[in-house]
């Protein structure tokens, strides 16, 4: 698409022309004597006669190159500009980082597939936060996993399908038996440290309780909390059971509502699934368009012309020129032999 840039600018068009009627060429009348036989008389008695008054006359071409010129002039005042298509850029809005504990728990087959065969809880959890990520497809998500030490695995990036394929390669075990919540939380809070988004989210997926992070999980929901950091807790393991292997859903509801976040029960796939999608609903995307259109700059072509269509009139006057003066030269002594002539047989 191409457009003027400045186009009120064509309203100067009419210029020359308002100038032309309303500043009319200034003229004197004088009385004066036309001699057509002046030169002879002149170069009879010896005189050499002084430039007089010049007239400059304008011809066909400059008639037809000065509106021309001029339009092409006030074109690249108007700056011509072709416009690409607009490119929009997503400005992501908010920092989702995933929280997911791997510990020796995970591999409990206690999770049923749609057909009715059992699955390990971290086969679980792979295919729904594979899908969630899939959906969150305006958002930075990061990735962190724990158990008995946390590591990220992902840092925020809006590059959801490396996300995916780091998701599909961990397994129950890697971190270690342990679950440490408290630690997860806090090198959660260290990654968001770089984020300079309004909103983050933490998502922290568990199917234990703490057993001895360095910082007490609700601790460091505090400290979240005072960084602008909501936590939305995901249960997936068995409140019933003893030891390292039982939820406590207390105090993941404690760490979940000391930043005005949420619990959910992911107790069998169907609830899991439920979760994230509720955790998709409540957290809708939250992204800035940004649209940007490349422009190229064309007022050189129309200027060019103006200088070449002036350049190329001077130098054909020129030539002209040289040609006339040419002409005149070899046709001086002719004249000046008739003249001569004539001059004898009147004597």
């Amino acid at each position: 698409m191409y457009r003027l840039e400045y186009p009120w600018l064509l309203a100067l068009l009419p210029l020359p022309l308002l100038i032309y009627w309303l500043l009319p060429a200034y003229k004197e009348e004088q009385s004066s004597l036309r001699l057509s036989f002046f030169m002879y008389i002149s170069s009879a008695i010896g005189i050499t006669p002084q430039p007089g008054a010049v007239v400059p006359k304008t011809n066909w071409l400059q008639k037809i190159l000065s509106p021309i010129c001029w339009a092409l002039i006030i074109v690249a005042l108007a700056r011509p500009q072709r416009v690409e298509p607009p490119i929009q850029r997503i400005q992501p809005g908010r920092d989702l980082m995933l929280a997911l504990d791997i510990s020796q728990s995970m591999e409990t087959p206690d999770f049923r597939t749609p057909d009715g065969k059992r699955m390990r809880r971290v086969d679980a959890v792979k295919q729904v936060v594979a899908d969630f990520v899939r959906r969150r497809k305006n958002d930075r998500i990061g990735l962190i996993v724990f158990g008995r030490s946390a590591y990220p695995v992902a840092p925020f990036t809006l590059d959801h399908d490396a996300c995916i394929k780091i998701l599909k390669q961990i397994d129950a075990g890697m971190a270690g038996p342990q679950t440490m919540i408290g630690d997860a939380i806090g090198l959660a809070i260290k990654q968001f440290d770089a984020s300079d988004t309004k909103q983050k989210v933490l998502i922290l997926l568990t199917d234990g309780n703490d057993t001895g992070s360095l910082m007490p999980p609700r601790k460091a929901a505090e400290i979240a909390s005072q960084r602008g950091i909501t936590i939305h807790v995901v249960g997936i393991g068995d409140p019933h059971a003893t030891g390292e292997d039982k939820v406590d859903y207390a105090s993941l509801g404690d760490i979940a509502k000391a930043t005005g976040g949420q619990l959910f029960h992911g107790e069998s796939r169907d609830e899991l699934q439920k979760a994230y999608e509720t955790l998709d609903a409540i957290t809708p995307q939250n992204f800035t368009t940004l649209n940007y259109q490349p422009k190229t700059e064309l007022f050189m072509l129309p200027l060019g012309a103006a200088l070449l269509l002036l350049t190329g009139y001077h130098i054909l006057m020129l030539l002209l020129s040289f040609i006339l003066r040419l002409f005149r030269h070899k046709q001086e002594p002719a004249i000046e032999e008739a003249d001569s002539s004539v001059f004898k047989v009147h004597v």
